[in-house]
């Protein structure tokens, strides 16, 4: 099987890799203690297969299932203390997942039992998106800074094992015979590189490749009368927003980068807001595609935890407002119709960063600068490569207003901890995963106290004030909640199930259910030929039809990243 993604790979090495597309091929690989039931998404056995907590919350103990590593050696409760203690102990290999071990008070093993003693009580203990890595092989990694595990073939303990990587071109996986719910029935699997969803799209029309999934409206639209292809399109879990530069600091409140000063200021944060027509946005960006986002960061999917405004709260298109908020706040426009700031020094004239060679973010950039021509204030569009978009709106603070946007987990404890003041990043530059630079004590108290809250429904009512605090504080202007859309071959891919089972998703699923269920026709190409064949010409001569993309040295040490999913 084929699938093809219009982001590469940054890093093998789970301990650093940040990317979608890189935390999505781990979860392929390797094993968690837990993972989303395929059907409710709720917590459910992996390598642990059963666990306790003590009274007091603070002591679990996982019985880790005697599963084998694809090299043969088993898999043991102190292959997963060996994870998480590394993570305690060195800054470099807590680049992804850090914030899953910072309430970790000691890990240990006995036999198969893996004990973690907690400093807090925490509710998202069975969410942990750590993937357990084989100790007799990792342990001997000096410099996890520069590691990039380009050893091949793997030892991985999930349904597949990664066998080659070209970088920027493809990774190709095998099916791992030990995996422990069975082999998968595909035998190889192999995701390829484009430098954009037109080429993918291409490819998925001439047969190159069989799956694409996180299509934009435009693409989709052009898949979806193709006899050939099914096209998936169902509820996302994906947050569209504006990150506000607030005023960004590190982690020991020195400021940081060059934001306008004007964006310091919450009246002029939530009059930007009240600009947003996105109704409109949904209707003529999205293609209808989407939903409006009149709530925060969450997506509806998850009913349990989204959270909607209403009454007083609840921010609706109302340019007259947004231009009495500014009137108010002594802003006054000029004969040229462009407002200043208070003391008349600075013009009310924003950056907009977004993403080169990226139409969408082109048309939505088109709108958002008439909305805000509105109320006065000028937007100019700031075309960025992702690493350099990743730099400068997550390190280094040289932004105004930036597109942004997170694949939520289904507990989002994670996408809240991007708003905590410890996420930062340090004067260096170094650790931190911010996705705003937000520093604020509501938050911050009310995620403490969804940490300890261990009944369900409780803890989501404190969830859904923490999203109340983002929605009317505006560090980040969530615009809309952007649809699943993807597509497959249908005279490839005979059988495959989404995660949820019920409307789910496919590649853009929180989980590898979908690609251990697939079944493909087995064809020469795909390497499932009488002859055993690989599929490497074929890689080679697809990559070599599209414009490959050209990344800079990518950050190991500091990049926005998530405990799960990479936003890009």
């Amino acid at each position: 099987m084929r699938v093809g993604a219009t982001q590469s790979m940054d890093s093998m090495n789970p301990f650093l890799a940040v990317r979608l597309v890189s935390t999505s091929i781990h979860r392929w690989m390797y094993g968690y203690l837990t993972v989303p039931d395929s059907k409710t998404l709720q917590p459910s056995p992996d390598l642990a297969e059963s666990w306790t907590t003590s009274p007091d919350g603070l002591t679990w103990t996982f019985k880790i299932r005697a599963a084998k590593w694809s090299d043969g050696k088993p898999v043991t409760a102190d292959d997963a203390a060996w994870t998480f203690n590394k993570m305690m102990t060195d800054e470099a290999a807590k680049t992804a997942n850090g914030p899953a071990v910072e309430n970790f008070e000691s890990v240990t093993a006995a036999g198969q039992d893996l004990t973690i003693k907690l400093k807090s009580p925490q509710a998202s203990m069975l969410e942990n998106p750590v993937p357990i890595m084989p100790k007799h092989v990792w342990e001997s990694v000096t410099d996890m800074t520069n590691y990039d595990a380009e050893k091949y073939p793997t030892v991985s303990s999930g349904p597949y094992i990664a066998v080659e990587h070209k970088k920027d071109q493809y990774v190709k996986l095998q099916a791992n015979p030990n995996y422990w719910r069975g082999k998968p029935k595909v035998d190889e699997l192999q995701v390829i590189f484009y430098d954009n969803p037109q080429a993918a799209i291409a490819g998925l029309k001439k047969g190159d490749i069989d799956l694409i999934g996180r299509l934009n409206p435009p693409e989709f639209q052009a898949i979806q009368n193709d006899p050939n292809i099914e096209a998936w399109n169902t509820q996302g879990r994906r947050a569209s927003y504006l990150q506000i530069n607030h005023g960004a600091t590190t982690n020991d409140d020195k400021p940081l980068g060059d934001g306008h000063p004007a964006l310091k200021d919450v009246k002029v944060r939530q009059a930007l807001h009240y600009a947003i027509d996105k109704q409109k946005l949904v209707a003529e960006v999205q293609s209808g595609l989407a939903k409006p986002a009149d709530g925060s960061i969450v997506p509806p999917m998850y009913k349990d935890f989204f959270w909607e405004a209403s009454g007083d709260t609840k921010v609706t298109y109302d340019p007259a407002k947004a231009n009495k908020l500014l009137d108010d706040a002594g802003y006054k426009k000029g004969a040229d119709g462009v407002r200043t700031m208070p003391d008349g020094k600075r013009k009310l004239e924003f950056r907009f960063s977004i993403h080169t060679d990226t139409p969408i973010e082109d048309k939505l950039a088109e709108y958002l600068t008439g909305f805000f021509k509105e109320i006065g204030v000028t937007l100019t569009t700031k075309k960025l490569d992702s690493s350099k978009f990743t730099e400068e709106t997550g390190v280094t603070g040289l932004f105004d207003i930036a597109i942004s946007g997170w694949s939520v987990n289904p507990d989002p404890e994670e996408v809240m901890a991007t708003h905590l003041c410890s996420r930062r990043p340090a004067p260096g530059g170094e650790g931190g995963g911010t996705e705003s630079f937000y520093c604020d004590d509501t938050f911050e108290k009310l995620y403490k106290e969804q940490l300890g809250e261990l009944d369900r429904p409780k803890r989501a009512e404190i969830l859904k004030q923490m999203q109340e605090r983002l929605y009317t504080d505006a560090p980040i202007i969530a615009i809309y909640y952007t649809n699943d859309l993807e597509g497959y071959r249908k005279d490839r891919i005979t059988s495959i199930t989404p995660i949820p089972e019920d409307k789910g998703l496919l590649y853009g699923g929180s989980g590898y259910w979908p690609f251990y269920t697939v079944d493909v026709k087995a064809t020469a190409a795909s390497g499932a030929s009488s002859e055993g064949g690989s599929n490497t010409g074929l890689i080679a001569g697809v990559v070599g039809g599209v414009v490959v993309i050209g990344l800079v040295v990518f950050f190991l040490t500091r990049r926005r990243k998530s405990v799960a999913d990479e936003r890009e």
